[in-house]
């Protein structure tokens, strides 16, 4: 019976694409790409009297199978077209995906040309959806006029140093910026995260001495709360504000709430070192918080820089005798995990083989931490002083004369 027919259309169907998932999974590339053509097949054969498009489930899965195999640009382009000929709702979409592809096999003319297609491309009334992929469309399109202006602009600076300036060249590499810009400029007013776009567009800006513009993009990109936490934004404010000289002050504001966000990123050290070198006891006190943030995380234990930063202020504080109570704050939510993610004997052993500054630095904390009995400080400190290196001698009576402070912050 007919609905018997369907019912066992259904079941094979499913059966098939548990078949396709499979080979997916075990990256078995080309017996995934037979399977999809038997589900394709079927779909021609039972559904031959009814109108229907292709299933998205073939275009990502076809996608996907071309994307790893090594099928050549023909075949994949030949595959995306029939993609866009029969799926009239997924046009656009279909054309993003298509000049990805080509953009990461360097084909940027056809890539281009692509863009220029779909912008082109009308069917009945546009949807709200169809008119947010429409500026993705443009958007893309500036970013490849952004990178012509960008060779452009190569050549010009080229020729500037032998003191020849080619008006050609000139005027077409403002005509590239033109068209950039108003397609870049109108794609990050939707809320989002465009950080390539916002990255291109502030660099034309720049060029062209717009300061004034760039900044006032960056701070609606980064503050703007109708636009997702993102902490790159706030990357691109502060590099931009030490590109233009900007105060201490306003830096530091900048990477405080860059902190807030992401206490691991690596601009912190800069942050700590802008702390550090402040007079205000809050800020300084604040730079040791930071670096101590910063160590929590496993991307940070072998970064001879942050250890350096941590050792040189922790050793000011015992000298000085002062602010012992800071260490001693930051150290209480640390001690009963830091000595073995740190300072234990395995670590000190393999640091010493692999960076003998980076276990001098953390060998100077461990012993102020943890005392003079620390067997990280134990380890580095007598193969320091076995090897002779003056450095390690003083590291280790350093430790041994200010042990009184390490009773303290152990309290």
């Amino acid at each position: 019976s007919s609905d018997e027919h369907k019912l066992n259309f259904r079941k094979s169907k499913e059966a098939c694409l548990s078949y396709i998932q499979d080979a997916l999974l075990q990256k078995q590339w080309k017996r995934a790409a037979e399977f999809l053509t038997c589900y394709v097949e079927s779909l021609e054969k039972d559904y031959s009297r009814e109108h229907i498009g292709p299933s998205e489930v073939i275009w990502r899965i076809g996608t996907e199978i071309f994307y790893h195999s090594q099928s050549s640009m023909k075949e994949f382009n030949y595959f995306m077209e029939q993609m866009k000929t029969l799926g009239v709702k997924r046009y656009l979409k279909v054309c993003l995906e298509h000049i990805f592809h080509l953009l990461c096999n360097g084909q940027i003319d056809e890539a281009y040309q692509n863009l220029s297609l779909a912008e082109s491309w009308r069917f009945g009334e546009q949807t709200a959806v169809q008119d947010k992929e429409m500026k993705l469309i443009q958007a893309y399109r500036g970013l490849l006029d952004y990178y012509s202006w960008s060779k452009q602009k190569n050549i010009l600076l080229e020729h500037g140093e032998d003191g020849f300036s080619d008006l050609a060249v000139e005027q077409e590499m403002h005509g590239y910026f033109r068209k950039a810009a108003v397609n870049l400029k109108e794609i990050i007013k939707i809320p989002g995260v465009w950080d390539i776009f916002v990255k291109c567009y502030v660099d034309l800006l720049e060029f062209y001495g717009d300061h004034n513009e760039a900044h006032q993009v960056l701070n609606e990109y980064a503050y703007n709360s109708k636009f997702p936490a993102n902490p790159n934004a706030h990357v691109y404010l502060y590099q931009f504000l030490k590109r233009q000289g900007e105060s201490k002050k306003t830096l530091i504001s900048a990477l405080k709430i860059l902190h807030d966000i992401v206490p691991s990123h690596e601009l912190m050290i800069d942050f700590n070192t802008m702390l550090q070198k402040s007079k205000k006891r809050k800020k300084r006190r604040m730079g040791l918080e930071v670096i101590f943030a910063a160590l929590d995380y496993a991307g940070w234990k072998e970064n001879a820089k942050a250890w350096s930063c941590l050792a040189r202020q922790v050793k000011q504080i015992v000298i000085s005798g002062k602010h012992l109570d800071w260490i001693k704050q930051e150290w209480s939510s640390r001690k009963d995990w830091w000595p073995a993610f740190h300072f234990s004997r395995y670590l000190a052993k393999r640091n010493w083989q692999e960076n003998k500054s980076l276990s001098y630095e953390k060998a100077l904390v461990a012993g102020i931490l943890l005392g003079k009995d620390c067997k990280y400080f134990k380890y580095v400190s007598h193969q320091g002083c076995k090897a002779q290196l003056k450095r390690f001698r003083m590291l280790k009576k350093f430790v041994n004369r200010h042990n009184p402070a390490y009773l303290r912050i152990s309290g």
